[in-house]
């Protein structure tokens, strides 16, 4: 057997049942106190750290001075997301593959695989055992491919 509540104004039944938490006031909430609250579906980035990367942004200003007085190396892209914001470049001398981080590409386009470009180095911290391209310049567009500018125009070379 459901109680159905009376408005103290008119006196006539709303048809609504009453909650026994809310018997006059149906509008209020009463809230559990907050040692009650869970994250009941929690996200799969929650228990994961803050990257170490050194973006442009992030990147002390003495990391910044030692690359840029750093010397100039040649390279071929090897791989580039926009999705992700990163990619790698093969040396031209061998090596490891550097890494290559979105805030450090110079110039109009988004490189794409077999571009051939210019970068120097800096360390990544925190041990700067690790090293990543910065002041990446495309100096040569790969023939046959599509080229995106970072506003969105596409054009073939």
């Amino acid at each position: 057997m459901s109680s159905y509540s009376t408005s103290p104004v008119t006196g006539t039944s709303s048809g609504s049942p009453v909650s026994p938490q809310f018997p006059e006031s149906p509008k209020t909430l009463n809230l559990p106190g907050p040692q009650r609250i869970r994250d009941c579906s929690p996200s799969p980035m929650r228990h994961l750290m803050p990257s170490t990367l050194p973006t442009r942004r992030t990147r002390t200003f003495s990391a910044t001075v030692r690359a840029s007085e750093g010397p100039v190396y040649k390279g071929v892209c090897k791989s580039f997301s926009c999705s992700k914001g990163h990619g790698f470049i093969t040396p031209e001398d061998g090596g490891a593959d550097m890494f290559v981080h979105i805030s450090d590409i110079e110039g109009e386009y988004v490189p794409v695989e077999g571009d051939e470009v210019t970068y120097k180095v800096c360390s990544i911290p925190p041990k700067h055992e690790k090293k990543q391209a910065v002041e990446v310049v495309i100096t040569h567009l790969a023939p046959g491919t599509k080229h995106e500018t970072w506003s969105g125009h596409i054009i073939t070379s």
